[in-house]
């Protein structure tokens, strides 16, 4: 049989290569969403946060923050006076049933307790790697004081540059006033900071100590009346009375108030001792100063602050599990959340994520809050507005009100300023061993 030969002309082809991938023959996925990356992101900060970290502080430093922050926008206002400089006014001068609001809005108390909660851990840490008491100590101080560079030096130029204007020195005293007084803050913490070795040693000691050091300037004060030697002795108070919520944090890290009758009892004898002390001790019911008043609960720190701060403290010792619940608090090991792009975050979680991003800048928005006030009352003064409840006196019940929406103009300058400036703060959170 002869073969068959096919000529070469005739031969099959070989099929023709798409230069183009396949079109696959599904469902094509569908494109993410910005509520779908939002999910995403809260989940990946859910999952990079240690399991082993007590969210209920960070979540107590948080509303410490919030509050602070609310607090000076609220009762700090800027008045245009008759002559045409500024001042400083409070609505708590002309208004004293707005008193209760510096009772919710004052939180300086669980400030400083987180901090010596967090510094004691932090210098527990740092003898356990078998680092030195002043290598610890430059790492602290670099972490607080280095945010407050760029606000220090953009305020000495505005002030420098208002005072060679002819400005009014009214004007520039209020400013720089307002503008400086988150800074007291720092004096007040490097002493404490410096202080965590032997308040971590003897915390109990330290805060009784504290205490009782404010209550003997106070009747000294009492008994001679404002001279100048005690009203000099009382600045003492600026330390000791911020020193007994720091020291209670640091017995808090060592194990402390493990059982919550202590927390209770902080928090009823803190309320019935300021109760008595307003009541029958001649001090004011306002937790915050006052133009105009004799005597500050703030500045310095009165006994009445101590004890009112002492049941802050009960208080948030009280909501450190509830918080710890509300945020997620993984009970064990591991991530709280599996990273999984098909799963959706938990109300908890967009709460934690707002937590977390509070306290990587907290420093920044402490320091930048009140700029963000006098900015937007300048630069809305310099464009010829006159405007209620930012130039005007706080002397009606609408000017709080008013000033809350106010607070919504605040927050966005302010979140200008802590776009620009956060790098100061983190670039320390990024530097630091450990």
């Amino acid at each position: 049989m002869a073969d068959v030969r096919v000529r070469p002309d005739v031969q099959a082809r070989p099929a023709l290569t798409s230069p183009y991938p396949p079109v696959p023959s599904g469902p094509r996925p569908s494109r993410r969403t910005l509520a779908d990356r939002l999910h995403s992101a809260v989940l990946r900060i859910d999952a990079a946060t240690p399991a082993g970290r007590d969210r209920a502080v960070d979540v107590l430093r948080a509303l410490a923050i919030s509050g602070v922050v609310l607090g000076h926008w609220l009762v700090s206002a800027v008045v245009l006076q008759a002559g045409g400089h500024l001042g400083g006014d409070s609505p708590l001068h002309h208004m004293p049933a707005f008193t209760p609001v510096s009772w919710l809005l004052q939180p300086l108390a669980v400030f400083f307790l987180v901090g010596g909660r967090v510094g004691a851990h932090s210098y527990t840490a740092a003898r356990r790697r078998g680092q030195g008491y002043r290598g610890w100590l430059a790492g602290r101080m670099r972490r607080l004081l280095r945010p407050a560079v760029p606000m220090v030096t953009v305020w000495g130029l505005v002030l420098l540059g208002l005072a060679v204007a002819g400005v009014a020195h009214e004007t520039v005293h209020t400013l720089m006033w307002l503008a400086f007084s988150p800074l007291w803050f720092f004096g007040v913490y490097v002493v404490l900071t410096a202080a965590t070795p032997l308040v971590c040693r003897y915390p109990g000691r330290v805060a009784v100590g504290a205490a009782v050091l404010v209550a003997a300037l106070d009747l000294a004060r009492a008994l001679t009346g404002a001279a100048g030697w005690t009203e000099t002795v009382r600045q003492a108070n600026d330390v000791a009375g911020w020193l007994v919520p720091y020291a209670l944090g640091a017995w808090w890290a060592a194990g402390g108030f493990v059982r919550r009758r202590y927390a209770a009892g902080m928090l009823a004898g803190g309320v019935l001792a300021t109760v008595a002390l307003v009541v029958w001790g001649g001090y004011p019911a306002s937790m915050v100063g006052v133009p105009g008043q004799a005597l500050s609960n703030l500045n310095p720190p009165t006994l009445a602050a101590v004890c009112f701060g002492l049941a802050q403290c009960g208080a948030a010792l009280l909501l450190a599990a509830p918080l710890r619940r509300l945020v997620g608090q993984p009970g064990g090991g591991g991530p709280a959340i599996p990273a999984a792009e098909a799963l959706r975050a938990r109300p908890g979680q967009f709460v934690w994520a707002a937590v977390a991003l509070l306290n990587l800048s907290a420093i920044t928005v402490f320091l930048w809050h009140q700029t963000a006030m006098l900015t937007t009352t300048l630069v809305s003064l310099g464009l010829g507005a006159h405007l209620f409840a930012l130039h005007t006196s706080p002397d009606t019940p609408l000017w709080p009100l008013a000033r809350l929406g106010w607070c919504l103009l605040f927050a966005l300058v302010l979140a200008g300023f802590l776009a620009a400036f956060r790098d100061w703060e983190r670039g320390v959170r990024a530097g630091r061993s450990g």
